[in-house]
């Protein structure tokens, strides 16, 4: 297989759940996928379901009770840390050729929340193994990123149910 990026973006509901639909397409085909979620520790149905398939993995970082804009610069650097510890045992994981894809859900928000260099991110994907499939996920890539992904997908809100103050549902948006 010869591994290629791709990118879901945009404003619209459906970024991670287009690459869980990957990752389950990926493993019913026998291949290991790993997940590895940035700024999401919070409780999601999805998790319930991957944890039923043993070729898929999930990595999630610690539990957190603050969105970073709501993180003085003191607890975005302790993040920052965490998010880079995390990434040092991705690339230990993916070196070996045992996984087919790599899902980095939301890296790219981590990255514009400045808790996530770039800059590791394009290092990473310009020397990844050669058939390795990389998935990133969120809002605003930037030029560096798009220009780099074989796939670039956006979703975009129309209309969302948020807009009339219905909040998140168990089962449908976590």
């Amino acid at each position: 297989m010869f591994g290629l990026v791709h990118i879901y973006c945009g404003d619209g509901k459906g970024k991670t759940t287009a690459s869980v639909g990957l990752a389950v397409r990926c493993a019913g085909r026998g291949n290991k996928v790993l997940l590895v979620q940035f700024l999401k520790s919070r409780d999601s149905g999805e998790l319930y379901s991957l944890a039923r398939l043993p070729e898929i993995e999930v990595m999630r970082g610690k539990e957190s009770k603050k969105f970073t804009f709501q993180m003085n610069a003191e607890e975005k650097h302790a993040l920052l840390l965490e998010h880079n510890k995390m990434f040092e045992q991705v690339l230990a994981k993916v070196s070996g050729g045992d996984y087919a894809l790599l899902i980095l859900d939301e890296v790219i928000g981590a990255i514009n929340s400045g808790v996530f260099d770039e800059g590791k991110l394009l290092a990473f994907l310009k020397s990844k193994p050669a058939d390795l499939e990389v998935v990133l996920t969120g809002r605003n890539p930037s030029a560096a990123l798009v220009e780099l992904a074989d796939y670039v997908s956006e979703v975009r809100k129309v209309k969302h149910p948020m807009d009339r103050g219905i909040m998140a549902r168990e089962g449908i948006e976590k």
